[in-house]
């Protein structure tokens, strides 16, 4: 399982970014993938999930609202759609995937098998 984000780059606050997430070695739709972001000097962070099978998302409370996670299961790509974008988005953003997770660890970086290498979001404000 290999897993590549891409689409990150510089945007002034109040403005959009597309990152994805494109997977191979797996079924998109059998996985659970999820987007965490890591700030120089912070930990980790969840950011947005989208379950296996259901395709159920779930957002953190930071981006409720004006991130949008979807999947192209054709692709095997999963997208997150940034809109209304402010400094503190500044971040590395990751996806991971999982097979197992259960919703109650979704938030939890443990709990994902494979990584992505990260793409650099900067919001300029």
């Amino acid at each position: 399982v290999q897993l590549q984000a891409f689409g990150g780059g510089l945007v002034q606050t109040g403005g959009s970014l597309r990152v994805s997430c494109a997977a191979s070695g797996l079924t998109s739709n059998t996985w659970t993938i999820t987007w965490f972001r890591q700030a120089p000097g912070k930990e980790r962070e969840f950011v947005a999930t989208i379950f296996r099978n259901n395709g159920r998302p779930s957002y953190s409370d930071s981006v409720k609202g004006r991130f949008a996670i979807s999947r192209d299961n054709a692709r095997s790509m999963v997208s997150l759609q940034m809109n209304s974008l402010r400094p503190e988005d500044t971040a590395v953003y990751y996806c991971a995937a999982s097979q197992t997770l259960i919703m109650s660890t979704m938030s939890r970086a443990g709990s994902y098998h494979y990584w992505g290498q990260g793409t650099q979001v900067t919001v300029s404000s």
